[in-house]
């Protein structure tokens, strides 16, 4: 996993502790819209690496060949 994906889940992982322990409804509400928004990023962030190296390996694939 990137350093990049590592610190959006761990910025979801702060915004979830925040939630749990907020009183405020207003509050806990925001945190948690904040911790799908930074797991979204973070799996989007994962899934265009190996978007990437799927490119790369049918790009060198096709190189090969000629």
């Amino acid at each position: 996993m990137s350093s990049s994906a590592d610190h959006y889940l761990a910025l979801a992982e702060e915004n979830a502790r925040a939630a749990a322990a907020s009183d405020l409804p207003n509050v806990k509400e925001r945190c948690l819209r904040a911790e799908a928004a930074w797991r979204e990023m973070a799996e989007r962030t994962v899934r265009m690496a190996e978007n990437r190296a799927q490119y790369a390996a049918a790009k060198a694939e096709r190189t090969d060949q000629i």
